[in-house]
């Protein structure tokens, strides 16, 4: 698979007043394409600071990006709109529609945007929308859509242009379970089907049964970086941990008052 992303000792820090505050701590990643990722962890560990450098719209204090070969430190301010506007797609937990804009034309949106709409794209939107489920919302105004409805426009306008990177911040934490699941397993089936890199940072952990990879950040480093399948799924709660026989370090425990040669030992 191709490498699409890369950071290399990524790392953001802050000064207030006299105290240094590190958000993001030496930070290095590698995404390939057609994997769709979770970037997990507590509340102000780091993962938006993260999410934002990516993204080219933080400056890191050291470290680099690459994204689609193109070194973003390297850019200027004007390079790096240009390079979010072409090559990376945004999901927000607030859809941001425009709301006198129809379905297909909020979608359609982003190619005028960009400059390169044309005569195919009005069928390109429309075959998008159709794989979201929205066929018949076409001519729908945003305050005519659930809520559910509407982040799946979000996800249609986030992949239009053909970004080589999806970036969704929290993209169901306004959804009901049910509606969650659908919506990230349709954009889990588009970003395998479209080949691009997906990242949605979460804190429902439940979502990442959908994903191929789950990135762990506390205190602005990296903690756990797993696509073990069964991980991911004891994280999304789909299995218990399970308990493996080992051998005891002594050779015997005392277990209900009597000697036995193994224990229990959970894997997580």
């Amino acid at each position: 698979m191709t490498t699409v992303l890369t950071t290399e000792n990524l790392t953001k820090e802050y000064q207030v007043d006299e105290t240094t505050i590190t958000a993001v701590d030496n930070v290095s990643l590698e995404l390939k394409a057609g994997e769709f990722v979770a970037l997990v962890g507590p509340s102000g560990s780091g993962k938006t600071t993260l999410l934002a450098m990516i993204a080219g719209l933080l400056s890191p204090t050291s470290g680099q990006i690459t994204l689609a070969g193109e070194e973003l430190a390297q850019m200027n301010e004007a390079q790096l709109t240009a390079l979010r506007r072409n090559r990376i797609g945004f999901t927000f937990q607030a859809n941001n529609l425009v709301p006198y804009l129809t379905v297909r034309e909020n979608v359609e949106l982003m190619l005028r945007l960009n400059g390169t709409y044309n005569k195919d794209s009005r069928r390109q939107a429309e075959e998008l929308l159709q794989r979201l489920g929205l066929g018949e919302r076409l001519n729908s105004l945003p305050s005519q859509l659930s809520g559910g409805q509407k982040q799946r426009v979000a996800i249609a306008r986030s992949l239009i242009h053909d970004p080589a990177l999806v970036l969704a911040d929290e993209p169901t934490a306004s959804l009901d379970t049910a509606l969650a699941y659908q919506v990230v397993g349709t954009f889990a089936d588009l970003i395998h089907e479209q080949n691009r890199v997906g990242i949605m940072v979460t804190h429902d952990l439940r979502m990442v049964r959908h994903v191929d990879r789950v990135i762990q950040i506390a205190d602005g480093r990296l903690e756990k970086d797993t696509s073990d399948r069964y991980d991911i799924e004891v994280m999304a709660g789909l299995r218990q941990p399970e308990t493996v026989i080992r051998p005891a370090l002594n050779g015997k425990v005392k277990q209900n008052g009597y000697l036995k040669d193994t224990v229990a030992v959970s894997l997580t």
